[in-house]
């Protein structure tokens, strides 16, 4: 599949807005290439570790004072701020760290318990080093996927971890730094946990996947709070929280169960942060700067679908990029598990008018997506995790 700048595609062309103001960009504007579902552009970003150790990224966003020392102004925010300093739980003490985790096995019995997910058919690997491999080097794949999808999860955690510190500093309204200063927590909390996951019971680190670090770097570089929000708490941690569930419902080693799900009652939170917060916000932008909202909320889905090809484990495993496009092109399941990665994205995107503005335009990319589907889903678990007394560890959620 190659990147086909005469392919039909309904986003490149410039087609003037209701109000007669500046188009949408094009799809190639806003991710570099015109077809969403080009495997060989997207295979050609792969993410390495800089030599010196770190990556800094500018940002020159104001930090803002408020005078306004009123707690409990936004209601809701203030009751999910009090929930939260109830729900902390120590990453060190609530979890039994004595679990023995033999990553092979945890690969096969995931496998066993999860054969209608993890069988993709037979597609024709012939030409490709993929057509040699056996039980062997299947085993193997798997086991640097866990390495990777845990790596991931790690860095993502990072990421919130910066992003909620910033909005600490930039948000304008005292029960959202409040509630903030509780989400940096957790979000250390979450980084300590991954990491010492992937230290103690795997065996080995990924560097950040390319389109994970691209959105990322905008998402932290951006000087505007509610980009911070949009990208972060909305995008990011949405996806994140369905990944988690889906990892959760399929792993059968129970350490990792375990830990996900507490990691989860936290998320819950942070999504139904950015919702009440962006909600009212909202309201009062222009046709224009929702327009731009949309735009980074398109890109963000975008990154992020790019993002779960793995690029850095078939590198790891010296596949070659264009087998990896042969595989994946005759998989159609794959392309199934990435959309329902955004089932936790679509509703809230709703939630905040961003769906249906600039005469739907975010809902024509979401429906060529094949997510549109999800626009009225509600979760009860995780809206209960949101609002819950008392932290995940004290309430032994499963």
């Amino acid at each position: 599949m190659t990147d086909d700048s005469t392919a039909d595609d309904s986003t490149a062309d410039h087609d003037a807005t209701a109000d007669g103001s500046t188009a949408m960009r094009s799809n190639f504007e806003l991710i570099g290439r015109h077809n969403i579902n080009d495997l060989e552009a997207a295979m050609s970003l792969v993410g390495h570790e800089e030599v010196e150790g770190f990556h800094r990224v500018a940002d020159s966003c104001p930090a803002e004072f408020t005078w306004d020392y009123e707690k409990g102004a936004r209601r809701q925010l203030d009751t999910l701020y009090e929930k939260a300093k109830a729900a902390q739980w120590n990453a060190q003490t609530d979890l039994d760290w004595s679990i023995d985790v033999d990553q092979e096995k945890v690969a096969a019995n995931n496998r066993a318990a999860n054969l209608e997910l993890v069988q993709w058919g037979a597609p024709d690997l012939s030409g490709t080093v993929l057509e040699r491999w056996g039980e062997k080097e299947w085993l193997r794949f798997a086991v640097q996927n866990q390495n990777w999808t845990l790596s991931q999860f790690m860095h993502g955690e990072q990421g919130a971890l910066l992003c909620t510190a910033k909005i600490v500093e930039t948000v304008p309204w005292i029960d959202a730094k409040y509630y903030a200063a509780t989400q940096v927590m957790d979000e250390a909390r979450h980084v300590e946990v991954f990491s010492k996951y992937l230290d103690t019971k795997l065996s080995g680190h990924y560097p950040m996947n390319a389109h994970l670090g691209l959105l990322l770097d905008e998402i932290v570089g951006d000087s505007r709070w509610d980009m911070t929000y949009l990208g972060m708490q909305i995008m990011v941690e949405g996806l994140a929280l369905a990944a988690f569930g889906f990892l959760h419902s399929t792993t059968t080693e129970p350490l990792l169960k375990k830990m996900l799900r507490y990691v989860m009652a936290d998320e819950a939170r942070h999504v139904a942060f950015g919702v009440l917060s962006l909600q009212e916000y909202y309201q009062q932008l222009s046709a224009a700067e929702l327009r731009e909202r949309q735009e980074f909320a398109f890109e963000a889905a975008i990154r992020m679908k790019d993002r779960m090809i793995m690029q850095e484990v078939w590198e790891h495993l010296e596949v070659p990029p264009a087998d990896v496009v042969q595989l994946y092109s005759q998989s159609p399941d794959r392309d199934g598990f990435q959309i329902m990665l955004f089932s936790k994205i679509v509703p809230n995107l709703r939630k905040l008018g961003l769906l249906d503005a600039a005469d739907g335009w975010l809902r024509a990319r979401f429906t060529e997506l094949g997510a549109i589907a999800f626009e009225h889903l509600t979760d009860a678990s995780e809206e209960e995790d949101a609002f819950a007394d008392g932290s995940p560890a004290d309430r032994q959620v499963a």
